[in-house]
């Protein structure tokens, strides 16, 4: 049985003894495991480390928020900012030494290196709080941890009456791996700006740091592009099942990029290709083989658009489009899509992937693609990203011997759109059920065959829209699923247990109706009355 963290407090003990549990297991941060007092049973993705001494900060009236440097300010105004909301509280946010007592210091200084880029330290005594960490990453996460220790009320977007207590102790923790990601399509159902960034704060609190756009589709092209200006504005005018579709400006965008860099969150663009086109396809007819302009699509079914493989033409719009978008976008990443491209022979896809490639390198990204792309010579820096529901995969399993990255995103297991059962309201059943208790028992580096831990760059949770049409739907299929996979992505795995998650999640059902998330209330968790 692997090792808890303490936030299983005395059921730890328990728990190891009736199990046969390891006596000489080590801390998840590389040092001898403690005897750990218990914290409150309410952190997800669960720390690395904690330890509790049994003292309680009360946040006051007085209470400020410091950041030791400007490179703090940012994360301290955002902490700030939830706390005047819920508390009443003024909570000035000041730059410089922290005072004696009384206030919550954010600190990059003096956490230990093993923590990382994006780990913390969070330290909380009867006299204050104080995060320390390498980057302003680093702090941003810490405070959510710090927010999940609070009450749940201290969400609220209206004043509550406290009291507004933080349980005493040290947390030291760090990710598993670099990339925590969640996709939304916006190609099959449009959503505005503000929605977005209602999700990109629903992922900042369980520290997801990517955001993965699948902004065009057969369905939809939901991004302005200068050099194809009808890509938008007739490709974007319909979604599944009709209506008015939509598109983001290059504003749009740089906003959605701007807002999601707010919440440490990389936004990744893709642009699906060779397949998933007919929106490019029926907006340009130049961009077909025959020269003829397919009609708008609004179904649902996937494999029958190809861009024309042969076509120069179609190297032009790649290189124009991408670099758009490029330029636009300054995190590492663009996703290339290229699954399901049915209608491209194998010869064809393979000359396709391997140009397009070259292209989106020559702007100065990283290409991702879905898992398909292993099997067309991938460049040495190329991420793949599996969706399929088997454990053996040889062609990503060869790829990755030769240092593919890997982005894990199992479709029986990852994709938020799939029913939670068969009474479920929204979403699909092709690739089976998933409750919330199958979304978070399986290991991203154990998954697939020849795919360990030194190939799984991350974890990635797709939300795909053809029935998703509002923001309380994407609430319905994102929770309580969506902080299942955060916790893959960002836990130690020495601290995996069901159980213990299954406690921490019930106690986030408060939190999600304080902040108004429509949530499924999943039967295998013990939700607290009222949530």
């Amino acid at each position: 049985m692997r090792l808890r963290t303490a936030l299983t407090g005395a059921l730890t003990a328990l728990a190891l003894l009736l199990a046969g549990g390891p006596a000489d297991a080590r801390d998840p941060l590389g040092g001898p495991a403690e005897a750990m007092a218990a914290l409150p049973d309410t952190v997800v993705p669960v720390p690395a480390q904690t330890v509790a001494d049994g003292s309680t900060f009360t946040l006051t009236q007085a209470v400020t928020v410091t950041a030791g440097t400007p490179e703090a300010r940012g994360v301290a105004e955002y902490l700030a900012s939830v706390l005047r909301t819920s508390t009443g509280h003024p909570v000035p946010v000041t730059t410089g030494p922290p005072p004696a007592s009384g206030g919550i210091a954010l600190l990059l200084s003096g956490a230990p290196a093993s923590v990382g880029a994006e780990g913390y330290r969070l330290t909380t005594t009867a006299g204050g709080v104080t995060v320390r960490a390498q980057q302003p990453a680093g702090l941003f996460h810490g405070v959510q941890t710090l927010l999940q220790l609070m009450p749940p009320a201290v969400m609220s977007p209206t004043v509550r009456p406290g009291p507004w207590t933080v349980p005493g102790g040290t947390v030291t923790d760090r990710p598993r791996f670099a990339y925590r990601g969640a996709m939304l399509d916006v190609a099959r159902h449009f959503f505005t700006v503000e929605q977005v960034r209602r999700y990109i704060d629903q992922l900042a609190l369980y520290k997801i740091n990517m955001l993965h756009l699948h902004l065009s589709d057969d369905q939809g092209w939901r991004i302005a592009v200068n050099s194809w200006p009808d890509l938008a504005e007739y490709g974007g005018s319909t979604q599944v099942g009709g209506g008015p579709g939509g598109y983001w400006t290059q504003a749009d965008y740089t906003a959605i990029v701007r807002y999601a860099a707010s919440r440490f969150v990389t936004v990744v663009p893709e642009l699906d290709m060779p397949g998933h086109t007919n929106a490019a396809l029926a907006s340009y007819a130049e961009l077909n083989c025959d020269g003829v302009a397919p009609p708008l699509y609004t179904g649902t079914q996937v494999g029958f658009s190809s861009l024309c493989v042969p076509l120069e033409t179609t190297y032009t719009f790649i290189d124009q489009v991408v670099g758009e978008i490029a330029a636009l976008t300054p995190g590492p990443y663009l996703h290339i899509g290229g699954d399901e491209a049915a209608s491209t022979p194998p010869a064809d896809y393979r000359a396709f992937i391997e140009r397009a490639q070259r292209i989106v390198a020559a702007h100065g990204k990283t290409v991702v693609g879905w898992h398909e792309i292993a099997g067309a010579a991938p460049l040495p820096s190329t991420v793949a990203q599996y969706w399929g529901t088997t454990r053996t995969h040889l062609t990503l399993a060869a790829a990755a011997a030769k240092g593919t990255k890997v982005v894990m995103s199992p479709a029986n297991l990852a994709y938020l759109d799939m029913k939670y059962d068969r009474r479920t309201p929204l979403g699909l059943s092709w690739a089976g059920y998933i409750e919330v208790d199958k979304a978070y028992d399986w290991d991203p580096a154990g998954r697939v065959s020849g795919v360990g831990e030194s190939a799984v760059l991350g974890v990635e949770a797709p939300l795909w829209t053809e029935t998703v049409v509002t923001p309380a739907d994407i609430d319905y299929m994102a929770f309580p699923r969506l902080p299942a996979l955060a916790e893959l992505g960002w836990s130690p795995w020495s601290t995996h247990d069901l159980r213990s998650f299954q406690r921490r999640l019930g106690a986030q059902g408060p939190r999600w109706k304080t902040m108004g998330i429509t949530y499924y209330r999943s039967p295998k968790i013990a939700w607290p009355a009222g949530s």
